[in-house]
C-alpha cells in the first residue's frame, strides 16, 4: 500500500451525496445527482435505489460482485437478511442486474463528464455483521470468514472501478467504503443468533489489517478511498492507520472529544466528509450556521477557513434514501451552497 494518501479529485468543500436515494427509478435518480453535483463544485455519486428490494441494497450490490469473484460467498435472502448459499443463485444475479441497470443510467446520464465521481461498496467488517454463515450466526465471529470476505471485496472493488472507468474514461473515480457496523464490531455489540449474547469484540490490529487489505489493492492502481461511518465517534485513528484517504461522518453528531483525530487526519494529509445536513425530512439549518459549524471546527484545530475549505468535503449526514423527493432537492440545493460559502464565493454571505 503506498505510504501516502491519493488525492482526491475535488474543488474545495465540494459538495457530494453517501449514495442512497429514494424511489425505485435510477434514471430520476442519475438525472437528480447530475443536475445537482456535475457542473464544477460536487462529486456525483452512483445512486443506490434499496426500496427496489433485496439486492439493491448496499449489502445486497456488494454481495453480488462477492459473488462474481468468490462464488463461494455468494448469498440468499433470508428473514433476517442475507446468508451465505452454496452458490450463486436468483439474490445474486438479481443484484448484479440491478447495478448493471444503475451503471447504464449512470453512464448515459454523465455522457462527457470529466470530474470527480464516486461509488459505494460496504467494507468487510459491515458485510461480516450482516451476513450469516449457514449455522445462523453471523459472520463475524469466523475469523477465517472475515479474511476472506476482506479478499474478496479487494478484488471486486477493483473490477467494480474498472468497469467505472470504461464507462467514464474521463472521469476520476473514489471508492467509498460504507462501515456503520464497525463500532459496534470494535466494540463487542453484535447480537449473537440468539440475541442473548454477543460477540466478541474484533482487535483494532484485526480491523485494521482487512481494511488496508482493500485500501492498497485500490491504491494500487491508482483510486483514493473514502470511509463511511454514521453515528457518534467514528474509530477514526483505525480509519487513519488503514490508509483511508478520508473519514466521512456526521458533523452533527460530533463530539468535541474527537477533535484531536481529526486533526492527526489532517496533518496525515486526509480529509473529512463533514455530514452537515440531515438526511431524512427536517429543517434544515441556515447556509451560514452550517458554515459557521464547519468552520469552529476548523478553528478549535488552529486552521483558517480556506484552509478549512481545502481539507473539507460537505454532505448529507447519511445515505438518503428515507427522505422524500423534496428533501433531497433542498438538500442537494443547500450543500451546494453550503460549499461556495466555505469557499467564501460571492452571492452566498447572506443565504439563507
Amino acid at each position: 500500500m503506498t505510504d501516502h494518501p491519493v488525492p482526491l479529485a475535488a474543488v474545495p468543500a465540494a459538495a457530494t451525496t453517501l449514495g442512497s436515494m429514494p424511489g425505485t427509478s435510477v434514471r430520476a435518480a442519475v438525472a437528480a445527482v447530475a443536475r445537482a453535483l456535475a457542473s464544477g463544485d460536487g462529486v456525483p455519486h452512483l445512486p443506490e435505489l434499496p426500496a427496489r428490494g433485496p439486492g439493491a441494497d448496499l449489502v445486497g450490490r456488494t454481495s453480488g460482485l462477492l459473488a462474481g469473484v468468490a462464488p463461494d460467498l455468494a448469498v440468499e435472502t433470508t428473514p433476517a437478511g442475507w446468508r451465505f448459499a452454496d452458490a450463486p443463485g436468483r439474490e445474486s444475479r438479481r443484484a448484479r442486474s440491478w447495478l448493471g441497470e444503475d451503471l447504464d443510467a449512470w453512464e448515459e446520464g454523465l455522457e462527457g463528464y470529466a470530474g470527480p465521481v464516486a461509488v459505494s461498496l460496504a467494507g468487510p467488517w459491515t458485510l461480516a455483521a450482516a451476513i450469516e454463515l449457514r449455522t445462523g450466526e453471523r459472520a463475524v465471529r469466523d475469523p477465517g470468514a472475515c479474511r476472506d470476505l476482506a479478499a474478496a471485496l479487494q478484488h471486486a472493488a477493483v473490477d467494480h472501478v474498472a468497469d467505472v472507468r470504461r464507462r467514464l474514461p474521463s472521469a476520476q473515480v473514489s471508492l467509498w467504503l460504507d462501515e456503520p457496523a464497525l463500532p459496534a464490531v470494535l466494540q463487542g455489540a453484535i447480537p449473537t443468533q440468539s440475541g442473548l449474547g454477543r460477540y466478541a469484540a474484533v482487535d483494532e490490529p484485526v480491523v485494521e489489517t482487512a481494511l488496508r487489505r482493500v485500501v492498497g489493492a485500490l491504491h494500487a492502481e491508482g483510486v483514493p478511498v473514502v470511509v463511511h461511518c454514521c453515528g457518534s465517534r467514528p474509530p477514526y485513528d483505525v480509519f487513519r492507520r488503514s490508509g483511508f484517504d478520508a473519514v466521512s461522518a456526521d458533523l452533527l453528531l460530533h463530539d468535541r472529544r474527537d477533535d484531536d483525530a481529526i486533526g492527526e487526519l489532517f496533518d496525515a494529509g486526509r480529509r473529512l466528509v463533514a455530514g452537515v445536513l440531515p438526511a431524512t425530512d427536517a429543517e434544515l439549518s441556515e447556509v451560514r450556521a452550517t458554515v459557521a459549524l464547519v468552520r469552529d471546527l476548523g478553528h478549535r484545530l488552529g486552521h483558517a477557513p480556506e484552509v478549512v475549505a481545502e481539507r473539507v468535503l460537505v454532505s448529507p449526514t447519511c445515505g438518503l434514501a428515507g427522505a422524500s423527493d423534496g428533501h433531497v432537492r433542498e438538500v442537494l440545493e443547500r450543500l451546494r451552497a453550503v460549499g461556495r460559502g466555505l469557499r467564501e464565493e460571492e452571492g452566498t454571505r447572506g443565504e439563507g
